[in-house]
């Protein structure tokens, strides 16, 4: 038997396949982040390009970017274990939290913003199957803020 080259592990089709019917990904993003889904009104990829002669190349951003209910939200699919995907995670969060303000805008104002992302390894040596990060003060576990997830 064949061994399929492509799966909905790979990045290219796991963003075709959700940025083309985006009623499967509102789903995904209800369902990981524990948003209701009946609760979701505006709901929008922000990030929907995507050249068709992409499959094997990096041409473009291939993580899903968008607006729900406010919120930003970001997907993320990584098949590849990479030393640095703590990091990385943290710098794609950081990078969106940072830029949802424009100029003359008050901090208050910064949206919620989620990462998720769905890695194919090990990325904790634990059985739990989900995590969840907040920044917290180490020893009270008190959150900084709400703003982020």
């Amino acid at each position: 038997m064949a061994k399929l080259e492509y799966t909905l592990k790979t990045d290219t089709l796991f963003k075709m396949l959700f940025v083309r019917h985006q009623d499967l990904l509102k789903q995904l993003v209800a369902t990981l982040p524990g948003i209701p889904h009946e609760s979701i009104g505006h709901f929008e990829v922000t990030n929907a390009e995507m050249p068709a002669d992409v499959i094997k190349g990096k041409f473009c951003r291939l993580d899903i970017n968008m607006k729900v209910d406010g919120r930003l939200v970001n997907i993320e699919m990584q098949v590849d274990e990479e030393d640095d995907y703590r990091d990385r995670a943290l710098f794609y969060w950081s990078g969106m939290f940072s830029s949802a303000l424009r100029e003359g805008e008050d901090y208050g104002e910064l949206p919620r913003t989620v990462v998720i992302s769905i890695v194919d390894f090990d990325l904790f040596d634990c059985a739990d199957f989900h995590s969840e990060f907040r920044p917290l003060e180490v020893s009270r576990h008190e959150e900084l803020s709400d703003r982020y997830s």
